[in-house]
């Protein structure tokens, strides 16, 4: 097994899973407690990376990215190299394809919690940053960790986003779902077996510490 590839991957998926977090968590908030009539419009760019084709999705992120567009500028200018092709870009693409497995478990989960409970707590003073750390993310703690679990795992099995966008660099951009790819390209199916097996073991213990947590389904939109 490429064991350069596997840690590469385990890196990507982390980091991805805990960005996502910090960003997914107000983001999911606003979109469960909004009254704003028009946020079906956000729901929907949120949801995208559901049914838009990773090659599609990847393209755009690669020219949304690239050395001409004004993101590309900007990154160029700061580091002194472009995004695209390397593990930083790599990232970024991450955690947009899978930014719904994230945010979409924590909003099913805030709109389960009680608004009475939430109002009382305004009522009494509380700071709506207070209520949200103190009473709704320890009420949601399930949905929590299933949107984290499950954007780490939907990274671990990327593949048409990760090659638009990164590439395949040994070290840098080559992940274990390329590295699959190239094995079975150069008919190492046994090599390509045990790399399989493995990620497969690490995705069904994944949702095994999803469905165990949560002991139901879990809900693809959040219910209104």
């Amino acid at each position: 097994m490429n064991w350069i590839a596997i840690a590469l991957t385990l890196k990507l998926a982390t980091l991805t899973s805990l960005i996502l977090l910090v960003i997914g968590l107000p983001l999911a908030y606003w979109l469960s407690f909004s009254r704003w009539r028009w946020k079906f419009l956000i729901e929907s760019v949120v949801a995208l990376p559901l049914v838009l084709p990773p090659t599609v999705l990847g393209f755009y992120i690669l020219v949304a990215i690239g050395p001409h567009s004004p993101l590309g500028r900007f990154y160029t200018s700061l580091v002194g190299h472009p995004l695209p092709f390397t593990f930083e870009g790599l990232l970024f693409a991450s955690m947009l394809y899978s930014l719904p497995f994230a945010v979409q478990p924590f909003a099913t989960a805030f709109d389960q919690v009680e608004r009475r409970l939430v109002e009382a707590s305004w009522t009494l003073g509380v700071s709506r940053v207070k209520t949200f750390f103190k009473l709704i993310i320890p009420l949601s703690v399930a949905g929590v960790v299933t949107g984290l679990v499950l954007s780490f795992a939907h990274t671990m099995g990327e593949f048409g986003v990760v090659l638009m966008v990164g590439g395949n660099i040994e070290g840098e951009t080559r992940t274990v779902s390329i590295d699959i790819y190239d094995e079975v390209q150069a008919l190492n199916y046994a090599g390509a077996a045990k790399t399989a097996l493995f990620l497969l073991a690490i995705s069904y213990g994944v949702l095994l510490a999803v469905y165990a947590m949560n002991r139901k389904v879990w809900a693809l939109w959040p219910q209104k």
